[in-house]
């Protein structure tokens, strides 16, 4: 590496920083698709930079500048840190300081940041990933019990860990995974997201269309492949279902459910936790099978609410691992929303 290219890389970056804090008062007066279409373009050339940038640097010179990057940014993240402080007053203002609160808080946004980073190195460095990451005791048994039912597998997760590079080292283990996933609103990072994906073997399923998205899922498990949904996301009554979340009522996507009642699979939870300042484990769950309820309506809400109750003991167990900047509790039932009991309850 050229030492001119990493002086005039390191000048970009210092500008990039001095500039910030400016871009935000001046937008703070601006119209709000104006800001938006603007901080997509930001995004998107931020994306660029920093995805050569990294391309030029040691990893290990990457780890120790990534720490300085983040603290400068995060008092600048106001938006987000207000949602996230938001969710996490929501989720434990019973049981938790408001010290106990703010750490969790920053400590989610740097691990978020630090998730960012390790893509955006691991995906130059495909090499590393199995380095990286390791299965915790039993978790490839349990994966390899799930697949030999031969009835294809509904893997579900959360936007928690860094989940990403999770399905890329089981992906690099030879299992063919297919992952559920929103597209980008920039077109044109979509566009790069794809050729990357594609380069690492990483298969995806675009969540819209919603018909040509069912069918792909179906298609894939019908094979006796995985497929991994992420049941975290806040959603309506006309595509989820209204369950308990914290104490909360949150809207659900029942779409991992629905896909293991059209095909019989088996539901296969699986997590990654942050291990270490840049290595991650693994934790895949036993599989089981839906609970079958009297009604069709039942057996979605019952199995939802479970499904959840997972998901939410990982975060109670790891809450800076999860994206607290989601709105998940948005949507509200209606009133008439039948509401079953809570299976772990």
């Amino acid at each position: 590496m050229k030492l001119p290219i990493l002086v005039n890389a390191l000048s970009i970056i210092k500008l990039l920083l001095t500039i910030f804090p400016i871009w935000y008062m001046i937008t703070s007066h601006m119209n709000n698709k104006l800001i938006k279409k603007i901080k997509r373009a930001l995004a998107r050339w931020a994306y660029y930079f920093f995805f050569w940038f990294f391309s030029l640097l040691p990893l290990k010179f990457i780890f120790m500048i990534s720490n300085g990057l983040l603290s400068i940014a995060y008092p600048f993240l106001i938006g987000m840190r207000s949602i996230a402080k938001e969710s996490l007053t929501i989720a434990f203002s019973k049981e938790k300081s408001e010290d106990e609160i703010d750490r969790i808080l920053r400590d989610c946004f740097f691990n978020l940041g630090r998730g960012f980073i390790e893509m955006f190195c691991y995906v130059q460095r495909p090499q590393l990933i199995l380095k990286k990451l390791h299965l915790t005791t039993g978790s490839l048994e349990n994966l390899e019990k799930a697949i030999k039912e031969n009835k294809g597998v509904v893997g579900v997760s959360a936007h928690f860990g860094n989940f990403s590079l999770m399905l890329l080292y089981l992906t690099k283990l030879g299992f063919s995974i297919h992952t559920i996933i929103r597209p980008s609103r920039d077109v044109l990072i979509e566009k790069s997201f794809q050729v990357q994906r594609s380069k690492m073997n990483f298969k995806t399923i675009l969540s819209l269309p919603r018909y040509s998205c069912v069918r792909q899922s179906l298609m894939a498990l019908r094979k006796k492949e995985i497929v991994v949904v992420l049941m975290d996301q806040n959603t309506d009554e006309k595509s989820g279902v209204f369950v308990d979340f914290f104490g909360q009522k949150a809207g659900t996507p029942t779409g991992a459910v629905v896909f293991a009642m059209r095909t019989g699979s088996p539901i296969l939870p699986m997590f990654t936790v942050r291990d270490g300042k840049d290595s991650h484990k693994i934790i895949i769950e036993p599989h089981f099978y839906l609970e079958i309820k009297p009604t069709e309506e039942e057996t979605l809400q019952y199995n939802v609410q479970k499904i959840t109750n997972i998901i939410e003991s990982y975060i109670r167990q790891y809450p800076e691992e999860w994206g607290w900047m989601n709105r998940r509790w948005k949507n509200k039932p209606n009133s008439s929303t039948r509401q079953d009991k809570n299976p772990g309850s």
